[in-house]
């Protein structure tokens, strides 16, 4: 009943009687919440015929008017009552249909938003790492923005060496320090990770076995094979009777680790600052581009000297040796990558080759 007729008598107590079974029909045919909502609005609202009914006991007797009341309120009562128990009863189908219909299979194929993941530089600089502490190492970092002391004076630079100079160093404003405030601290962007060297070896006693790994900077323009901002390792071994014997098998044994069994090294005679002898390290490398045969990898030699005396460390009881290589000349070796800017420029494209690429979520 959705167009309700004129108001019956208040006191008409079959005919409400035969509304209120009306009613109480219609509201438990009502198969879902709106038609039930409908239900409510055509026998209890305010156009409803009970509603224009109840408006007609003010016209009635005053005798008669507690009669009409208790025959009108005992018909709301039923129809508020049969529609309160209904409406539970549809939420529950309603809660239960949309539980039945809303669930996910977790079971089935979907297509899924590739996860950020490392780059493939950050994953060989753990595996440098791991490689050292399985052989007894320990891994040491330092600042990235270094005293110059640290970077070349402690490291046997002399005061002009061309390293120092500003189209290979980047030289930062430091505070001021002393009274005048002309007086500025001589900072810089480390220009390799020796200074972690000099760190460890002021503030630990000898025996000493420590690998470097860390960014390092120098004003190099981005091209192919040079960038301003890149990676070495560096180690650095202080004990009684360390010769170039035993940095020969450890570059050896780190080579292999890094290139494959039939991977070796070879040093030639050169100079660095820092070591005395020093040398330049070849790698034989099956895999060089027009066949097998020897690459550049890095510098090493033994400990100067002059080094371990202004780090504290006396040199007629204590010898030494230290190497470093670039990681990122490393993974160019490693994986036949012939130009830098793919290793820096970010394109996921270049870590999904290594299977770096997260697999989604």
């Amino acid at each position: 009943m959705t167009d309700a007729p004129g108001a019956l008598s208040p006191l008409d107590e079959a005919g409400i009687n035969a509304l209120v079974e009306e009613g109480l029909a219609a509201v438990a045919a009502a198969g879902d919440l709106p038609a039930l909502k409908e239900v409510r609005l055509a026998y209890t609202g305010d156009s409803s015929v009970l509603a224009r009914t109840n408006r007609g006991i003010g016209a009635l007797d005053k005798a008669d008017k507690p009669t009409a009341g208790r025959l009108l309120g005992a018909a709301r009562g039923r129809l508020h009552k049969a529609l309160a128990e209904r409406q539970e009863v549809l939420e529950a189908e309603a809660e239960e249909q949309m539980l039945a219909t809303e669930a996910v299979d977790v079971t089935v194929p979907t297509a899924r938003v590739a996860r950020g993941a490392r780059h493939p530089l950050d994953v060989l600089m753990d595996e440098v790492s791991d490689f050292f502490v399985s052989m007894g190492w320990s891994i040491a970092e330092g600042p990235e923005t270094e005293h110059e002391w640290f970077d070349f004076d402690a490291l046997n630079f002399d005061a002009d060496h061309p390293a120092r100079q500003m189209q290979d160093t980047f030289y930062v404003d430091g505070p001021s320090v002393g009274a005048g405030e002309g007086e500025k601290a001589n900072l810089v962007l480390r220009t390799h990770t020796s200074p972690v060297q000099a760190h460890v070896m002021l503030a630990q006693e000898p025996p000493l076995y420590v690998a470097c790994p860390g960014k390092v900077f120098r004003s190099d323009e981005l091209d192919a094979t040079h960038t301003p901002v890149f990676h070495q390792v560096e180690g650095l071994a202080v004990d009684k009777g360390l010769t170039m014997a035993h940095l020969k098998g450890t570059l050896d044994h780190f080579a292999r680790a890094m290139f494959g069994p039939e991977a070796r090294t070879r040093l030639r005679p050169s100079f660095f600052p820092f070591t005395e002898p020093s040398a330049e390290m070849d790698l034989w490398f099956p895999q060089k581009k027009g066949g097998p045969g020897w690459i550049e990898w890095g510098g090493c030699g033994m400990v100067n000297p002059n080094v371990l005396v202004a780090c504290g460390i006396d040199p007629e009881v204590y010898t030494g040796f230290a190497f470093g290589m670039g990681l990122e000349r490393t993974l160019m070796l490693r994986h036949g990558i012939a130009d830098m800017h793919d290793i820096v420029e970010g394109d996921t494209r270049f870590s999904q080759q290594f299977g770096t690429t997260g697999k989604g979520n």
